[in-house]
């Protein structure tokens, strides 16, 4: 299982949300390719960069930064936020990323991520966020009536083979992963899934793991040193 350690840009800085609150911000660098290269020197095995602006006003707004990232690790990198356009996958991956990730628009309109899927296969991610089991679009802002382990089958049949699934209830919180819904999705559909929200401490990661889980992408609790990434990795590393 894969610890990934979170990257989340806004304004071109380094910050963490609380459950998706754009007012319940933390900033924890000014200097989000120093941050990435720490991760990578400390031997994360890929980084999670999303672009909170992009995500909230449906276009990338970070693109300088992120593209920065891309040219200073060597590790993969999955980007995400505002990716709502075929064009805007081709940029990415373009620029170096190696999985994109669609989120809101795959609920508008799924045939986005089918072609998606078609040009660049499992390079391909859909994130699902959601409150309270429903699908929460346009940078959390949104909650639609779609419930999120529908429209992962629905995406799963359209040939989509790795899905990031957010609790936004435990996001950013340290409280603990939402388990009872991870372990529903996967026994619904046996799929690639990464969780995200809620990591307070190792022994969530390996819990994570033992449901089996293919990675966790974890911010907070990084940041603030209630999780040590290569502790995390070692005890993680068999699962």
């Amino acid at each position: 299982m894969e610890v990934i350690p979170a990257v989340d840009l806004r304004g071109g800085r380094c910050v963490r949300l609380v459950q998706g609150d754009y007012d319940r911000e933390t900033v924890f660098s000014d200097d989000p390719v120093a941050v990435a290269r720490r991760w990578a020197d400390l031997g994360a095995p890929r980084l999670h960069v999303a672009d909170l602006d992009g995500a909230r006003e449906g276009t990338p707004l970070n693109e300088d930064a992120t593209r920065a990232i891309l040219h200073a690790v060597r590790i993969p990198v999955q980007v995400s936020g505002g990716v709502r356009t075929l064009e805007a996958v081709d940029r990415w991956i373009a620029a170096g990323a190696q999985r994109v990730v669609l989120g809101t628009a795959v609920v508008a309109g799924p045939s986005i991520a089918e072609e998606a899927v078609r040009r660049y296969g499992g390079r391909i991610v859909v994130s699902i966020d959601a409150k309270d089991g429903l699908v929460a679009t346009d940078g959390w802002k949104k909650v639609s009536d779609v419930r999120a382990d529908d429209l992962l089958v629905r995406l799963a049949a359209l040939g989509v083979q790795r899905f990031v699934y957010t609790d936004i209830g435990r996001d950013g919180t340290l409280t603990s992963p939402n388990y009872e819904a991870l372990v529903a999705l996967m026994r619904r559909l046996p799929v690639a899934l990464i969780a995200a929200g809620g990591v307070a401490e190792v022994a969530h990661l390996v819990r994570l793991g033992e449901i089996g889980v293919e990675g966790v992408i974890v911010g907070r609790s990084l940041y603030d040193g209630r999780v040590d990434l290569p502790m995390a990795m070692a005890a993680t590393a068999r699962l």
